[in-house]
């Protein structure tokens, strides 16, 4: 086979028209040659930080629809799957995403659970670690999110750290404004990038220490503005993520949206697809072609280097994708899943208060990290109750895996003017977690995800709309076109009850996420992310 454009030659700072040579899934030869052919040709795209889960598709269905935007690689942390079903999970997204051809390349989680201030489905501990890292399929150890046990040496985790290095493996991390001695520390154990920047002075600090920086512009999590302007004299050390990316959102495009940004701020050409192709291929060791003799065939065929709209992409010298049609095929897998929970009453969700202040999570769009602010309470017949006209709302998370009583808290920036909304997908353990105007409705969304076991759900008094999650309560068993359409009229529907959230259920699912500050819900109780502690709900 003969590819023939314009070739962009990363590694040497030059574009020359040519043809690629290929067969048996190498490139044979790359040659210059005069012809009329005006498209580009360049590695493929590689997302250096994702969670497939995610997008609530499994490997298979993800992978038919990023080929089309020119990945031809992920960087996967399957930590998701693990805090619901352990080794199992991370075995099941391994198998399902050796079914098609682009390349995934897992790690071992970390971090299951990600604290002990919450309910998961699975562990993982320092022995499964040891037998993981052994495993070729398994190319790295996936973000360390218990920083603070880095920083008070907990012996677990450094037994972690240890085995991926005892195997050669990169280290990830996930360190959100952590800052001298303690950055520091947590780069000197050997943890190698992280994602989570989301200051510029933040990723420079951290840049400087030798760590490498991912720019995250995920679906929730945006932080390429706050961090591009490193790129041009860090472009050696930066690389690009989704970490999250909601099936609406990959419909619409990938790792070349945020290749044509960087390009539409003048930033060199080279060091753009430097960030986005070559150097999560280097720092993780992946078997990925670099458009290079002998490499294997994976590139891709743009129209231009400047909205780097995909004609054709190539996976070990197969045409996987074609002007916007992806030649991938859907593939049959087995539904795992862990839910254990009966359905909730309406007074599950009272509680009962007199305080005339209460402690308040306050969402901040497009931001993992929140805020903890006070409100005053509204309290009906002894219960804390939602006050819409505030917009202070009653939040829930739900123990999924056995019957325990519903923790709650309050949370302000959802916007909800009625009805509630619900799903079971909630970093990192994944129970059901839920925000609305009333116990009532909170409960109907709560029993509306537990009758499906997974999804997530919109509800009003005249309408309920649910996407069904059967793989692991998290993902679907559809392909993205299907989900994603569900999906984008469910966040439409939370949007006309009054949300004014980009990504209202993106949103949702980090309420949860006890390792990320400031305030945050686990199902266990309110949790102070700073003080590492749980907190209480009166304020005063």
């Amino acid at each position: 086979m003969i590819v023939q454009g314009n070739i962009v030659d990363i590694a040497n700072r030059k574009i020359f028209k040519g043809e690629v040579e290929f067969e048996n899934e190498r490139i044979v030869e790359i040659r210059e040659k005069n012809h009329q052919c005006e498209n580009y040709i360049l590695p493929g795209f590689v997302d250096a930080h994702i969670h497939i889960e995610s997008s609530m598709l499994v490997p298979s269905e993800f992978a038919k629809i990023a080929v089309k935007h020119g990945t031809v690689a992920t960087v996967s942390d399957p930590h998701e799957i693990a805090n619901v079903l352990g080794v199992k999970g991370v075995h099941f997204m391994i198998e399902n995403g050796k079914k098609v051809p682009l390349k995934f390349n897992f790690g071992a989680p970390s971090c299951v659970p990600a604290t002990s201030f919450e309910s998961a489905g699975a562990i993982i501990d320092a022995d499964d670690i040891k037998q993981m890292m052994q495993n070729p399929d398994i190319k790295y150890l996936a973000e360390m999110m218990n920083y603070p046990g880095v920083l008070f040496d907990d012996a677990e985790v450094l037994a972690k750290i240890q085995y991926a290095k005892n195997n050669n493996k990169p280290i990830d991390g996930h360190a959100p404004g952590l800052r001298g001695k303690d950055a520091t520390k947590y780069i000197a154990a050997g943890i190698s990038t992280d994602h989570e920047c989301f200051s510029y002075e933040e990723a420079k600090e951290k840049l400087e220490k030798g760590m490498k920086v991912i720019i995250r512009e995920g679906s929730a999590a945006k932080n390429f503005e706050a961090l591009i302007d490193l790129l041009p004299e860090n472009y050696q050390n930066m690389m690009f993520c989704s970490d999250d990316k909601h099936p609406d959102d990959l419909l619409l495009g990938h790792i070349n949206q945020l290749c044509e940004r960087a390009v539409a701020k003048g930033i060199d050409i080279f060091k753009v697809l430097e960030a986005a192709c070559v150097n999560p291929v280097k720092h993780y060791n992946l078997e990925v072609g670099l458009l290079q003799n002998g490499d294997y065939a994976d590139f891709i065929v743009v129209e231009n280097l400047q909205n780097f709209k995909v004609l054709e992409t190539y996976i070990n010298g197969e045409l996987v994708a074609k002007n916007g049609e992806s030649f991938l095929k859907s593939v049959d897998f087995e539904i795992l899943n862990n839910f254990n929970t009966d359905k909730k009453k309406v007074e599950d969700f009272r509680f009962e208060s007199s305080a005339a202040k209460i402690r308040v999570i306050e969402v901040l769009d497009g931001e993992l990290v929140t805020n903890q602010i006070e409100a005053e309470s509204f309290i009906e017949n002894g219960n804390l109750v939602s006050n819409t006209k505030i917009d202070v709302l009653k939040m829930t998370v739900v123990n999924r895996y056995k019957n325990e009583q519903p923790a709650i808290a309050f949370i302000k920036n959802f916007g909800l003017k009625e009805g509630a909304i619900a799903s079971s997908v909630g970093h990192d353990s994944h129970n059901i977690i839920a925000v609305g105007v009333s116990d009532e409705v909170i409960c109907k969304a709560v029993n509306l995800i537990i009758e499906n076991k997974g999804g997530i759900c919109a509800i009003n008094d005249t309408e309920e709309k649910i996407v069904s999650l059967p793989v692991a309560g998290i993902m679907s068993d559809k392909s993205a076109n299907e989900i994603g359409k569900q999906y984008a009229e469910l966040d439409k529907m939370a949007k006309q009850m009054g949300s004014q959230l980009k990504a209202p259920y993106m949103s949702l699912s980090f309420m949860a996420l006890l390792v990320i500050p400031s305030l945050k819900l686990s199902d266990k109780g309110l949790f102070d992310g700073n003080t590492f502690k749980f907190t209480s709900l009166d304020f005063s």
